[in-house]
């Protein structure tokens, strides 16, 4: 029977540990990256950003692709109205009326002029319920031209601007996920950190407990002295306080690696740093070349002058002469009945030309175009003093990580060479070869060395994937970044 009771406590405390395995997740680095990019909230709303800006290329296509509308706008009309007589005299008169049309346009902008081309075809019925009777006036083809001479011509400045932010956008969404991937990087590292911290807390609180109770005996047969004594028992304490905040630094990390994840169930997460780093040298040439072909902020510095530009020549269409023209030729028929209404159509022509000319405006156009041109210049200045500084940012960076491998193994060396000094001057300590200060010095010497190193890991990981967001492009595998924007679409 004690058996049985001893079997079934074993098996219940290993489901209990099954489960609890069951409820960690351990991660490496690159699959918490891979994890963010695909489930973080910021990649999911560099998905939907992306998918608005490519529905707003779209649309900017089909401003140049014809466009063909059938509208129809009927209505009826039971009032007393206005009208003018044959003789030229106006009266008042009761009409009952219903008016029914039908129009199939074809139209075609002109991204040269900023003009509009037609084609229509048209029928209207008018029907009389005062005379029983009804009426028809077809227009088999009408063509016509529409254009304003001297406005802004924004199919023009579309035709320069769109397609530069649809590549910054394109751009953008691969930027995205690299930032995306540091952040990730960021979060992992916060809580290697905390980990590291607190296995270091509980080692050395388990070792300040043995150092502790070893000097009570030594303090009890007269070999050390009570403050000596006293300070091991103070140094147990504060090792114990260490653990207990290194562990709540270890939940607060893990919950925001957890937020960031997008993981909403409550599993504990823990990392697992992988020792080896690839010995990279990036060519700085080779950096700077890349960034200039490959980052969305420098076609976002080109998107801005021309958009610059763009306000000028608006300013200046709207500060001076305007001149709309509207020309339409075509055939037209009326008849009392269906099929004669298409019968023997007559020419029909109508052309008019709006003029509008600023007399006495108060300097308000003038003013308008030198603020654009202000305006101009100083984004022209602002381009060009980010482009310098965009420059700066990639020569800094490469040169930082070109170190930074070097400095990986040499705190990992310093990380090994600490551990053991710290294990030699314990040992030493409990031969009486050492003193307490000696002790707590090589102590504080190996905790240092192993946040360092963990420290140096992640300022690695975190400048290559700055570097690989600023000139998308893959420093390990050597080949441009690249993702499957057709997916997103769809």
């Amino acid at each position: 029977m004690f058996k049985r009771i001893l079997l079934l406590i074993a098996a219940t405390c290993g489901m209990g540990t099954v489960l609890h395995a069951q409820e960690a997740l351990e991660l490496t680095l690159q699959q918490t990256i891979h994890h963010a990019q695909e489930k973080s909230p910021d990649a999911q709303s560099a998905r939907h950003s992306f998918r608005s800006s490519y529905w707003n290329y779209r649309y900017y296509r089909a401003n140049y692709l014809p466009n063909l509308t059938l509208t129809s706008n009927p209505y009826l009309d039971r009032a007393i109205n206005k009208v003018t007589m044959g003789d030229g005299s106006v009266k008042f008169v009761e009409q009952n009326l219903l008016a029914s049309d039908l129009t199939l346009s074809l139209t075609q902008n002109v991204p040269w002029t900023g003009g509009t081309f037609f084609v229509e075809t048209s029928a209207q019925r008018i029907d009389l319920f005062s005379d029983d009777s009804h009426s028809y006036q077809t227009s088999p083809v009408n063509i016509g031209y529409r254009q304003s001479l001297f406005g802004y011509n924004s199919l023009k400045w579309d035709r320069r601007i769109e397609p530069v932010r649809y590549r910054e956008a394109r751009k953008r969404y691969v930027e995205t996920l690299e930032l995306v991937a540091a952040a990730a990087t960021q979060k992992f590292f916060a809580l290697a950190t905390a980990q590291s911290n607190y296995e270091i807390a509980s080692t050395n609180y388990a070792n300040a407990d043995t150092l502790y109770m070893y000097a009570r005996g030594r303090y009890d047969i007269g070999t050390i002295s009570e403050n000596e004594m006293l300070q091991l028992e103070i140094n147990k304490l504060t090792e114990e306080t260490n653990r207990m905040n290194a562990r709540i630094e270890v939940d607060n990390a893990m919950q925001e690696l957890r937020s960031y994840l997008g993981i909403q169930q409550d599993v504990e997460l823990k990392v697992r740093i992988e020792d080896f780093v690839p010995d990279l040298q990036i060519d700085l040439n080779e950096a700077l070349l890349l960034a200039a072909q490959n980052s969305p902020d420098i076609e976002n510095m080109q998107r801005r002058k021309l958009e610059s530009e763009s306000t000028v020549s608006q300013a200046r269409a709207n500060a001076g002469l305007k001149a709309d023209i509207y020309l339409r030729f075509g055939l037209t028929q009326t008849a009392d009945r269906w099929k004669n209404a298409w019968r023997n159509p007559m020419d029909q022509q109508y052309v008019s030309l709006g003029i509008s000319l600023p007399i006495l405006d108060w300097g308000r156009g003038k003013g308008q175009v030198r603020v654009a041109k202000s305006n101009r210049d100083l984004v022209h200045t602002q381009v060009e003093q980010d482009k310098t500084d965009f420059d700066l940012n990639i020569r800094k960076l490469v040169k930082q990580f070109n170190l930074q491998a070097q400095r990986v193994h040499i705190a990992a060396r310093t990380d090994a060479t600490a551990q053991r000094r710290a294990d030699v001057a314990r040992r030493l300590y409990l031969l009486g070869q050492s003193t307490i200060l000696d002790l707590n010095a090589s102590i504080t010497e190996k905790d240092s060395a192993r946040r360092n190193y963990v420290t140096a890991l992640y300022d690695y990981w975190s400048l290559y994937y700055t570097l690989r967001s600023l000139t998308l492009y893959d420093f390990g595998q050597d080949q441009p970044l690249e993702e499957d924007l057709e997916r997103l679409i769809k």
